[in-house]
């Protein structure tokens, strides 16, 4: 029987990011961490949490739901010239099988991912990241990572290592070029999903491949093309990609 996989908002209370423990507040959502930012740039049209910048960027600076994939393709219908997300201001998610969908197609269109100096992303959003062709972290940004949570209040420890639940995500960072895979999801799984990790624009590097200060393009190797197993794609509730 499919689980339905609804995962809920953060206590983000860790320090590990340019920004104050007391600037971060929660919210009931789904995977998602909300912290006190500055208000994200309106752009020249909206589509779902998208903003187009102009005719080579848009910025991420909503949750993406359920109808982001729609929104997505639509923002690429109307302004085929996209090629960078500005990842600005990135709670997360509240659709986990729509965000990997949505990856998938970020990848598949050679759209690369840049998250600015100031810059915030934040659990389910860091899979958006990820999915960038190439990958540009400037330094002043942040990311916040954590386990997921399902409806039964079950999180991946409580589940087999090679349950469909837990490999859907490594097989995600596997195609992603995650350098080691299984390594990053442990890393996130290692802070409970009442709880946040969070890390640094050097950590994040690290973990893509490229440890180096400053602002750092890391572009992701091809990696040879295999079927991927149909249990990535297994449906939670809502339905895996």
């Amino acid at each position: 029987m499919r689980c339905a996989l609804i995962l809920v908002a953060l206590a983000a209370s860790l320090a590990a990011s340019p920004v104050a423990a007391g600037d971060r507040a929660d919210t009931g959502a789904e995977r998602t961490v909300i912290v006190t930012a500055p208000a994200a740039a309106d752009g020249v049209a909206a589509y779902g949490p998208f903003r187009v910048l102009d005719a080579s960027r848009a910025a991420l600076v909503d949750a993406t739901d359920s109808a982001s994939v729609r929104a997505f393709q639509a923002m690429l219908r109307d302004h085929p010239g996209i090629a960078v997300i500005e990842m600005v201001e990135c709670p997360g998610t509240d659709d986990d099988s729509a965000n990997l969908r949505l990856g998938r197609m970020i990848r598949a269109r050679g759209i690369a991912t840049h998250v600015p100096s100031g810059g915030s992303v934040r659990s389910g959003a860091v899979e958006l990241f990820l999915a960038g062709s190439s990958r540009l972290i400037d330094d002043g940004a942040e990311f916040a990572v954590h386990a997921w949570r399902d409806s039964d209040g079950r999180e991946p420890g409580d589940y087999a290592a090679d349950s469909p639940y837990n490999r859907a995500y490594v097989e995600y960072y596997r195609e992603m070029g995650v350098a080691d895979p299984q390594a990053f999801y442990d890393m996130t799984n290692a802070v409970p999903n009442s709880d946040a990790r969070w890390l640094t624009a050097q950590d994040m590097r690290g973990w893509l491949g490229d440890p180096r200060d400053g602002d750092v393009t890391v572009t992701v190797r091809e990696a040879g093309t295999t079927e991927a197993p149909s249990i990535a794609y297994l449906d939670l509730g809502v339905g895996f990609p």
